[in-house]
């Protein structure tokens, strides 16, 4: 069972330790636990290990939902409870049920995967959600096909765009996660 106050954070498990959305995640997710919110990720590298690293320096629990993949992620060592799931599908259930708040770090394929999975969510009334998206410059031309192509064509809404907020400094999203509790 999950405690009160999930966070989830998405992104790319590729990232070392030295990269800066890495060390970004890692403040964010400190900042947080030292609030008492309960750290969620998918367990691998990258943006993930430095949540859960962020949690563990913070000296709090997390929680790594990871997914067996035969490349590139296995479990972190600072997620303090850890489950393993063969199935991506099941394994992004498990990552979104319990949170309120969705902080999403550049990613790839699957971290896409994951933002557009709430976006459908909280665009359809089925989830309330609050989702963050870190790192304007990484963000911008994503948001800019929205609207160039999807409000553009009517594939979506113009008020779509605005189930998410964009941002450039984990403060800012700390601030906002800490009003929404």
């Amino acid at each position: 069972m999950f405690p009160e106050n999930c966070v989830t954070f998405f992104g790319s498990a590729r990232f070392d330790d030295d990269n800066f959305y890495s060390k970004q995640a890692y403040e964010l997710a400190k900042m947080l636990a030292n609030d008492d919110f309960t750290i969620i990720t998918g367990g691998g590298g990258g943006i993930m290990k430095a949540a859960n690293k962020g949690a563990y320096d913070a000296k709090k629990e997390s929680y790594a939902i990871n997914v067996v993949l035969p490349n590139e992620q296995k479990v972190n060592e600072f997620a303090t409870y850890k489950s393993e799931f063969s199935n991506l599908a099941l394994r992004k259930i498990a990552l979104i049920k319990n949170s309120q708040n969705f902080v999403i770090f550049p990613g790839g394929y699957g971290t896409m995967d994951e933002l557009f999975e709430i976006l459908v969510l909280v665009q359809n009334g089925i989830k309330d959600a609050h989702i963050y998206l870190y790192g304007v410059e990484f963000w911008t031309p994503l948001i800019e096909f929205l609207h160039s192509s999807l409000v553009r064509e009517k594939a979506i809404s113009k008020v779509d765009t605005a189930i998410f907020s964009l941002h450039d400094q984990v403060k800012e999203i700390y601030k906002s996660i800490k009003e929404n509790r």
